[in-house]
């Protein structure tokens, strides 16, 4: 297939998705979402492909939302059975977000096959998001993370695994502060399975994707289903359920407030933050 704004490659049992809009640090508008999903379907559906490793171009993994995006989610194939996308009012924007964000995300979550983010420089809100629903997280020692969207009037992002990720404390830190966290500390918190060396980076992932590789794919799906199925008997799925509809009341709040889905001061920061 020819893609825009990912590119796509399969060497021996590994496929890798590599995030390409180096010019915009990996932002994601609707055509790389969607990119992605048909991306990581093909993988799922290669029976030669025993793994997956999500990566991506130039010196920073993602800067969260391509907040310039102004295509129309009608312009694409939708993968969920929301509708009513034009809706006016809370109901078409909690549609589009539970179709592009929330929807997606835990479609490639739940993928059949192992999946490991290769993680560089900031990765940033939405960025978040793409690597959490990977299996294994495997970053380089410059890498750092953040969801500083508080400061849009919002929760946090829209796949909300914070509490999962970081730890109950360590999730409100981050997300009252908006700071970031390095490398180091993704790792003490349980985030990030392994910090190596940047130019070691796509070795390291590769050397660990071969060795998974070698176990039975009837397993390697096994393994993560029990596992996934052990979060989502915690309560996952319905935490993150609720957590978007308070994602579309604070939305809700700030149309009243200031006329717009987001406080307006708050994509200024996000912006800064993104370019620094």
């Amino acid at each position: 297939m020819d893609f825009s704004a990912i590119t796509y490659g399969v060497a021996g049992s590994i496929a890798r998705i590599t995030l390409n809009r180096v010019d915009v640090r990996n932002a994601q508008d609707k055509t790389m979402l969607y990119e992605l999903n048909q991306a990581f379907d093909l993988a799922a559906r290669d029976d030669g492909v025993k793994v997956i490793i999500l990566a991506a171009n130039g010196p920073h993994f993602s800067s969260g939302h391509d907040l310039s995006d102004r295509s129309d989610v009608q312009d694409f194939q939708a993968v969920g059975n929301w509708g009513s996308f034009d809706k006016p009012g809370a109901e078409g924007r909690q549609a589009i977000e539970e179709e592009i964000y929330l929807g997606l995300c835990w479609r490639w979550r739940n993928l059949p096959k192992p999946t490991i983010a290769e993680v560089q420089g900031k990765v940033i809100a939405g960025g978040l998001m793409l690597i959490w629903v990977c299996d294994l997280i495997v970053a380089s020692e410059d890498a750092t993370f953040s969801d500083p969207v508080v400061a849009f009037g919002v929760n946090g992002v829209e796949y909300f695994a914070h509490a999962w990720e970081f730890g109950m404390r360590k999730a409100k830190e981050i997300l009252f502060t908006g700071g970031s966290i390095s490398a180091r500390e993704a790792l003490s918190c349980g985030m990030v399975n392994h910090v190596v060396p940047t130019n070691d980076l796509s070795v390291f992932t590769d050397s660990l994707a071969q060795k998974i590789s070698k176990r039975p794919s009837m397993g390697l799906r096994l393994a993560k289903q029990s596992v996934n199925q052990s979060q989502d008997a915690q309560g996952f799925w319905s935490a993150l359920q609720s957590a978007m509809s308070l994602q579309q009341l604070g939305h809700a709040n700030n149309e009243i407030i200031h006329g717009i889905a987001v406080d307006p001061s708050g994509a200024s920061i996000i912006k800064k933050e993104a370019k620094k």
